[in-house]
């Protein structure tokens, strides 16, 4: 291929170097090419590295928000069982409620809680995040879940009791 301005050597008559200027003429441009291949590459690295670490956080986030919301619920007592019997028990509708209204105060949106067993209960949220970096690669959020079960106990409990 001959490029412009640089003559071409007759046939035959080519020297080391004027056929090396020659010859490189055909791979004009695949530094540029090889280039923007790196950059993307490295964008995605870059992309995996601050999503995953936002991707983690979600993550510890949601556990805690469900431990506070199941320790919220599990402090609901059934005062009237606890003064007439002795005996604690969670009051399930006023624990479930209890934990709603945390999570809901909080701002998490999509969460579960459900009574386990008369002394406990379970929670589970689900947080959505949108991506920075990734979302040129076609990943718009990510999704962590966390849950947490927490159990009302009364008195002293541990070894030697």
């Amino acid at each position: 291929m001959k490029s412009p301005g640089r003559p071409s050597p007759p046939s035959g008559q080519c020297g080391p170097v004027a056929c090396a200027a020659v010859a490189g003429d055909d791979e004009r441009g695949s530094l540029t090419l090889m280039l923007a291949v790196l950059f993307v590459s490295l964008l995605a690295m870059a992309g995996i590295v601050i999503d995953g670490g936002a991707k983690l956080d979600a993550a510890q986030n949601a556990v805690a928000a469900a431990q506070e919301a199941a320790r919220a619920g599990a402090g609901m007592v059934n005062r009237a069982t606890a003064y007439s019997a002795g005996s604690f028990t969670v009051q399930r509708n006023q624990a479930l409620a209890a934990a709603r209204q945390y999570l809901t105060a909080a701002g998490y949106q999509d969460f579960t809680v459900a009574g386990v067993g008369a002394d406990s209960i379970r929670v589970r949220v689900t947080v959505t995040e949108p991506t920075k970096f990734l979302s040129i690669i076609g990943i718009d959020s990510m999704t962590s879940t966390g849950s947490a079960t927490a159990s009302l106990l009364a008195g002293v409990t541990g070894p030697g009791t």
